[in-house]
C-alpha cells in the first residue's frame, strides 16, 4: 500500500540559478505551491545557504553549480534540512523517470548526459534561459533562472507524460 512516505510525484518543480536571492526564490517557489508539485529539483548557482530552507515544504534535490564552488556550507545545509545533496551530477528516479541534474555550466557532463540517452528528462541550468527540447526520447529542460534573468521563470514537469511549461514569477 502506498504512503506518503513512499508515494511517487507526479508534477515536479524545477527552479535554477537562485544565486542566494531569497525575495525571488521565495516568489519562485510561491508559483511552483500554486501548481501544487511534490517535489522539486535544483539544478545549482544556489547561491548561499540562506536559501535551501525555502524548499522545505518539498523533497528537493539539489546540485552544485559554480557559483556554489564557493560555499563550502552549501553540502552541509542541504543535508541538515533534510535534502537530497547530489555535488555536481544528480542522477534519480522519480514518477517511474530516469532523471539526470546538472548545472550545465560543465558541456561535457550535460552533453555526456543528453547523449547517453540514459534518461528520459535532464534537468540543467546556468545559461539563465528557459528552454526545452527533445533529444530522441529524452527532454532537455532548463527552467530559465530566478536571478539576473527577465523575465525570471521556473518550471513543472508532469512526469506522467513528461510534458514541461515554463512558469513567468514577475
Amino acid at each position: 500500500m502506498e504512503t506518503p512516505a513512499t508515494r511517487q510525484p507526479r508534477i515536479i518543480g524545477v527552479v535554477s540559478d537562485t544565486h542566494g536571492h531569497v525575495a525571488y526564490t521565495r516568489q519562485g517557489l510561491q508559483m511552483l505551491e500554486s501548481f501544487e508539485v511534490e517535489a522539486v529539483l535544483h539544478c545549482g548557482d544556489i547561491g548561499g545557504a540562506e536559501v535551501v530552507p525555502l524548499f522545505a515544504r518539498w523533497p528537493t534535490h539539489f546540485v552544485l553549480g559554480n557559483v556554489d564552488l564557493y560555499e563550502p556550507e552549501l553540502e552541509t545545509a542541504i543535508r541538515a534540512a533534510g535534502q537530497q545533496f547530489h555535488g555536481r551530477f544528480g542522477r534519480l528516479q522519480l514518477g517511474g523517470r530516469r532523471i539526470a541534474l546538472v548545472h550545465g555550466d560543465d558541456f561535457h557532463a550535460l552533453a555526456a548526459a543528453v547523449a547517453s540517452a540514459e534518461h528520459d528528462l535532464v534537468c540543467t541550468g546556468h545559461t539563465h534561459l528557459a528552454k526545452q527540447e527533445r533529444r530522441g526520447a529524452t527532454l532537455v529542460l532548463n527552467p530559465g533562472a530566478l536571478y539576473r534573468a527577465q523575465p525570471h521563470t521556473v518550471a513543472i514537469v508532469d512526469l506522467e507524460t513528461l510534458e514541461a511549461t515554463h512558469l513567468r514569477v514577475d
